[in-house]
């Protein structure tokens, strides 16, 4: 029986993750800094010297300003994979941390809540880190850069919950591949990230416009280079909040019905 309530229940949930995390996170911390470091030098410096003919291609942006924050978005997308795949499917399956937990007055929606809050913490940390970042390249061109924060964490709760959904469905590892290869990858390599959809056949266009990657990645980088567009942002925030609602709903129920089986 789904057991519901507050959301003390799922606190718990939150706070057994700190307990695991709090060994490490202060190496988390300092991958987290030195990963966008290293690659806003290689590719926005390195690659981006030799591109500073094509500004007009980049909206009349330097590419390290147009890269930087295509990565934050790429990055939320990234770290709600690496959380919501492996460790949940050990949660299920491996460790059976959950049916512990479903022993105790807990239910499947505390789980999923509290799940979703720690990887909301996570999102949240690596973000901040990431502005920080970016600060560094003097890319965030204004205090709005802030609101970055938590569009990043909205975008990696919709990949997040969707991937819960999926990994509650799955018996063994290897659809993660599958995801890896033909979602994720694609994903980060043609939603907008690194160039702009307009270089992309119009088919092709089409494809990355409908993708949760891209309308962040339009967010993000309008809050960062304070280029928002009034007209489009909120149809890009409307969809990040349908696709993590979405996904939040799919999460519950495919929970509920595995640790039932």
């Amino acid at each position: 029986m789904q057991r519901s309530g507050s959301l003390a229940p799922a606190a718990r949930v939150f706070l057994r993750n700190w307990l695991v995390y709090r060994r490490i996170w202060y190496r988390s911390l300092f991958f987290g800094f030195l990963q966008p470091f290293m690659f806003l030098t290689a590719m926005g410096v390195g690659l981006g010297g030799l591109l500073v003919a094509s500004r007009a291609a980049f909206g009349g942006l330097d590419y390290i300003h147009f890269l930087g924050p295509g990565l934050l978005a790429a990055t939320a997308m990234q770290v709600a994979t690496f959380e919501s795949t492996y460790p949940i499917m050990n949660k299920i399956m491996w460790g059976r941390n959950y049916e512990a937990m479903l022993s105790t007055p807990l239910g499947t929606r505390h789980i999923v809540l509290g799940e979703l809050g720690w990887i909301g913490f996570r999102l949240a940390t690596v973000a901040a880190i990431f502005l920080v970042v970016l600060t560094i390249f003097r890319i965030t061109a204004t205090p709005i850069a802030l609101l970055a924060v938590p569009v990043t964490v909205l975008t990696g709760w919709g990949f997040s919950a969707s991937l819960i959904a999926f990994t509650a469905t799955q018996r063994n590892d290897l659809g993660f591949s599958w995801i890896f290869r033909f979602v994720i990858n694609p994903l980060f390599l043609f939603s907008g990230t690194f160039f702009p959809l307009t270089q992309l056949p119009a088919p092709l266009q089409v494809a990355a416009w409908a993708t949760p990657l891209f309308h962040a990645a339009e967010l993000i980088r309008g809050l960062i280079l304070n280029r928002l567009d009034p007209a489009t942002a909120p149809l890009h925030l409307l969809y990040l909040v349908v696709f993590a609602a979405v996904g939040v709903a799919l999460a519950d129920r495919n929970l509920a019905r595995r640790m039932r089986a």
